[in-house]
């Protein structure tokens, strides 16, 4: 990646590509299975897949030395080849070859959609589409496809993107058992992480981020309510993007929370993951915000940039360590970098969870009217009890049950306790940002990635993304490098719709670290907890 993310984002940008397509396509109908995919190997291709990006990529096809049919049919054979070591993709469209086919009449005819034309992207598997079964990892929701795609997946189609498929993921986005294990549904089973097989890809957007780490796919689609996308991105060495409240359509997607769920955009780089937002933004003031090439040409692009670094030793002195040669990497670049604490964390913390929980009740409720199965999330917890298999990694619903006893929204303690939480997660970061005359916040995003293990449950304390999770500001994980073989990422944080903002600071940090690497899928390592 390095330098290269940087200037074909520039590129991009420079051609206008980030605006996104014209609405209106209508998906393709379902047929039987495709036939077995042929090999094709990257010499075969003309590009790398693991290091590949969307304007390189759309650089072949409009010259004609690429079609989106060989680029579909190489993941489809490289999903078959190694996803049975990983465990992440739950389910390949049948229709991918003729989306792929699709596009390419239209490269043929110079009538193409934008940059994502042709380009494979995977879902996690609590989007709704219309024509693959949606479950969010629960076989409560195992029978029919949802009436409708998601929002955001009516504009991937509309953008001429080929939906891939449906990626595995923490079943009800980790928000079912007190002690859940992170990458682990009913139906899909438990994804791997590719870096060390026996460790774990945190979630919930776990296979999402597993995928991409194995070059499975171009981009894909994860959610968040509070770390779901930026820590599993971080995990698995990718990049992940978690959008400003609002940028990114709720419709169609299982919720948690209405007032923290977003979808967003993960890759290999944060070129593709700014093309992919562009594609997916409902908010026009955003796409109209995306950076300039003027923004992204100039020399020494870090230079001058205030860096506010939340260090978090509590997640080890290995990932310590890490931070201050990452400090060290970005200083070289000119950039500043100061040592912040963001206030309010240990209220925070307080607060979070119990709102959740009144507004995962209510929002569930909503959904579930939408789909077969069970009515509301009182016969959700009866299905767990009585269907032993949504009981064989671990048992408990507890969060389930303490959702359902939960006090209404319309109860006084909550209203108060969501009002303080708003309040107190942007004062975190803006008077932060305010105070250190700063550009970002920057801190790890995950620990190094511990061992899935069922009896135990996750073992993760992660509270870097929490301020930009409950005040709905935008956050972005680039790979920083590695403890030993396991990735951390580097979470950048700011202000509200300051999304083009950060994309751009992004690119400049990922060039400057260049930590990606490919995953080596080691069966195990030492120290395992």
């Amino acid at each position: 990646m390095g330098n290269r993310s940087t200037a074909t984002l520039v590129a991009a940008l420079a051609a206008g590509a980030l605006l996104a397509g014209p609405a209106g396509l209508p998906g393709p109908s379902a047929h039987a299975a495709q036939p077995a995919h042929q090999a094709a190997t990257p010499a075969a291709l003309g590009v790398d897949l693991d290091t590949v990006t969307i304007p390189e990529l759309q650089r072949h096809m409009h010259r004609g030395s690429l079609t989106s049919t060989a680029l579909t049919r190489a993941y489809l054979r490289r999903i078959d080849a190694v996803d049975p070591k990983l465990n992440s993709v739950l389910r390949t469209d049948p229709t991918a070859l003729r989306q792929a086919a699709a596009s390419d009449a239209r490269h043929r005819r110079g009538h193409t959609r934008g940059p994502l034309d042709g380009i494979p992207v995977l879902l996690k598997d609590n989007i709704d589409t219309r024509d693959l079964p949606t479950t969010a990892g629960s076989l409560a929701l195992a029978g029919e496809p949802p009436a409708d795609d998601a929002a955001l997946v009516t504009r991937l189609r509309s953008a001429g993107a080929v939906i891939l498929g449906k990626a595995n993921l923490s079943e009800w986005a980790n928000f079912r058992a007190a002690k859940p294990t992170s990458g682990w549904s009913a139906v899909g089973g438990q994804t791997h992480n590719p870096y060390v097989l026996d460790r774990n890809p945190c979630g919930s957007s776990s296979g999402s981020a597993a995928a991409l780490a194995a070059s499975l796919s171009q981009v894909a689609i994860g959610t968040e309510t509070d770390g779901s996308i930026v820590c599993p991105a971080g995990m698995t060495g990718v990049v992940g993007h978690k959008p400003s409240l609002g940028v990114v359509s709720q419709d169609g997607v299982v919720p948690i929370s209405a007032e923290q769920d977003t979808a967003g955009p993960m890759a290999r780089s944060v070129t593709d993951t700014a093309l992919t937002l562009a594609a997916l933004a409902e908010d026009e003031s955003v796409r109209a915000s995306l950076p300039s090439a003027a923004g992204l040409t100039r020399p020494g692009a870090l230079r001058g940039k205030r860096i506010g670094l939340w260090r978090l030793p509590t997640l080890g002195p290995e990932v310590d360590a890490l931070m201050t040669r990452t400090a060290g990497k970005l200083r070289r670049a000119g950039a500043e970098v100061v040592e912040v604490t963001p206030p309010y964390q240990d209220r925070l913390g307080e607060l979070e969870f119990p709102a959740l929980l009144t507004e995962f009740h209510r929002d569930i409720d909503a959904y579930l009217a939408t789909r077969e199965g069970p009515a509301d999330l009182a016969g959700l917890i009866e299905f767990n009890r009585t269907h032993p298999a949504e009981q064989t990694c671990f048992a408990g619903q507890e969060l389930f049950e303490e959702a359902l006893a939960a006090p209404p929204p319309t109860d006084p303690a909550y209203q108060a306790m969501r009002a303080e939480l708003d309040d107190l997660s942007k004062r975190s970061i803006d008077e932060t940002m305010a105070a250190y005359r700063l550009d970002a916040i920057a801190a790890p995003t995950n620990p190094p990635a511990w061992t899935t293990d069922c009896a135990r449950g996750d073992n993760d304390v992660i509270p870097s993304s929490t301020p930009a999770a409950v005040s709905g500001y935008p956050s972005l994980s680039v790979p920083a490098g590695s403890v030993g073989e396991l990735p951390v990422g580097l979470l950048l944080m700011a202000g509200d719709r300051q999304d083009a903002e950060l994309l751009t600071l992004g690119a400049a940090v990922e060039g400057r670290l260049d930590a990606w690497r490919a995953p080596r899928y080691l069966p195990t390592v030492g120290d395992a907890d």
